[in-house]
Formats: C-alpha cells, structure tokens, sequence
C-alpha cells in the first residue's frame, strides 16, 4: 500500500521529463487516469497534446492506440466488426482500434457525429457491442481525447452526451519564457521520450484505483457537491447546468486528489480546486450570455464562490 500512496507522484515525475513547466496539467491528468475517469485536452496545435499522452502510456507500460479522427473514419474503425469465416462457417470478431489499455483519440472533433457516437458506449460502459453480441474492454482503460479550439472548418463539435462522458477537461497553454528556454535545452539532442522508462504497470492502477474508492467523502462534502451542481441548473446566464454524473464525477475526481495529497478523506478544497476542470465542460450557456463573452469557467467560479461549506 505504501507503493500506490507514492505511485501518482513518481508518475507525474516521469511524464515531467517529456511535459516540461506545466506540472498542474499533468497533476490534472494522472488525477483523472487514478479516478477512473476519462479527460478532454483542447488546445492549440505544437502545445503538446499528444506527447503527454504518449509520455502517460510509457510511464505505465500499457498498451496503447492513437486514433487519428477523420471525416471519412468509420465506427467500425474504432469499435470492430464482424466477418465471415468460410472455413468455420461462423462470423468472427475483428476487434478496432478500441481494444486497448490507452486510447488517444486525436482530433475527436474532426470526424462525423456517428463515429463520435460510437465513443459512447465504450466510455461509460468500457464495452463494444458489434452485431448484438458485447465484448469487454481491457482493463485499464482510458481515453484522452484531443481537440483544437481555433480551427472550426471541417469539424463537428462535441454533443453534450459525449462532453457529459469526459470527467474533466484541461488546456495546457503556452510555457513561460524561462521554460520554453528549458524545453530547447532539453531537446536540443533528440527527443527525450525514447528515454522515458516505466514506473507503473496495469496492476498498480487496478489497485490504485479501488484504493482511491476508499477515501472517505463526509456527508457534509456530499451536500456541498449537490449544491454546487444543483445551483449550475438555476444559473440565469444557462441554458443547460450540469447531469447527476457530473456530481458523481466532481465526487470521485476528489477522492483521487485526497489520495495524491496523501489523505484518507476529501476536504472542500478538493471540490474546489477541480470544480472547473470537472464542471465548466457541461455548461451550455443561453443565446444572451454567448453574445456577451462568457466564458464557463466563469460561471464555475462565481457559483463556488456563493456556495457555503456548511461542514459543522
């Protein structure tokens, strides 16, 4: 057990090697990967988007798929298909590219709404179905799904029911002068990543993760969860607040935190410290809040900020 308690450090340590300079982020992703949960990363290209999936996968040895959405991507591509076999005379599984430990669906918004549909069961079920018979998942799993939010030419924004699957989503944003300066000298003799070694494995995950089902949420914390969400639903500027998953999601999103700082139980700062990452993703904002510049983070933060920690 001391092993997992270390085990989420060691992990953002080794990805640190390859991500330089934006150790939140990737405290956000592991946060996500011990949660059970899957993660949104939308920024622009040559941030690093897929290198701190790549560096992830490599830092637990599991087996890992790129998928490269296109328009002309198929679901069949992702989830598989059946085909005959003349000599057995049965249909034959032919699993896609979904058969996997770690998934990287780059560009998920670039292919058409009945691919991305095909996304949804896997993610809440970690399931395939193909011609009525259900295959499972390997165990781990997870899905990091990249997006660009300048380019919109050729591209089908996310559906609210795909958005609600994802239990967080982050942006990396551009490094500071001092460490761009720092990722130069890094790379300056080759890419770093062929060099980074494995610290996990699938068991130390299993384990890390019904490890992190065991931090004790307090009623109290519960009801703070439930209200916040709860006030996203009445918020004026909003046409749509946030589903019972996200509660359910902030929830677990804050056990796995309570267990990267080495905690038994989550406090209220867990709750908001992800309440953003975890929340702001679901919001649908009314036609007059769009047309004035709201940004969803905002209405994340102005609602935590009039919700009580009613703990006593």
């Amino acid at each position: 057990m001391s092993d997992l308690k270390t085990l989420p450090v060691k992990i953002v340590n080794n990805i640190e090697k390859v991500i330089i300079g934006k150790r939140e982020v990737v405290e956000l992703v592991v946060t996500a990967l011990i949660a059970d949960g899957h993660i949104l990363i939308e920024d622009v290209p040559g941030i690093g988007k897929t290198s701190l999936v790549s560096a992830l996968a490599k830092s637990l040895g599991l087996k890992f798929k790129r998928i490269q959405f296109t328009p002309d991507i198929l679901p069949s591509d992702i989830t598989g298909f059946s085909m005959y076999n003349m000599k057995t005379g049965e249909f034959e599984y032919r699993a896609g590219n979904i058969m996997s430990n770690i998934i990287l669906a780059d560009e998920i918004n670039r292919t058409s709404p009945k691919t991305q549909a095909s996304m949804l069961e896997v993610m809440e079920e970690r399931q395939v179905t193909v011609d009525g018979v259900t295959y499972p998942i390997p165990n781990p799993f997870m899905v990091l799904a990249t997006q660009n939010p300048v380019e919109y030419l050729g591209t089908y924004p996310l559906p609210e029911a795909q958005l609600d699957r994802f239990l967080m989503k982050v942006s990396i944003g551009y490094p500071t002068l001092t460490m761009e300066k720092k990722i130069l000298d890094v790379y300056k003799n080759g890419d770093p990543m062929g060099e980074l070694g494995q610290v996990a494995d699938a068991d130390m995950i299993i384990d890390i993760r019904k490890a992190v089902q065991d931090i004790t949420v307090n009623e109290k914390i519960n009801d703070y969860i439930v209200r916040i969400v709860s006030a996203t639903r009445e918020h004026k500027q909003l046409k749509l607040g946030c589903s019972p998953r996200a509660a359910l999601f902030l929830m677990k999103a804050a056990q796995a935190r309570a267990f990267m700082e080495g905690r038994t139980y989550v406090v209220p700062d867990d709750i908001k410290a992800l309440a953003v990452s975890v929340l702001a993703h679901r919001l649908v904002l009314n036609q007059e809040a769009r047309l004035k510049g709201v940004q969803n983070s905002e209405i994340i933060n102005e609602v935590i900020s009039n919700t009580s920690v009613q703990i006593k």
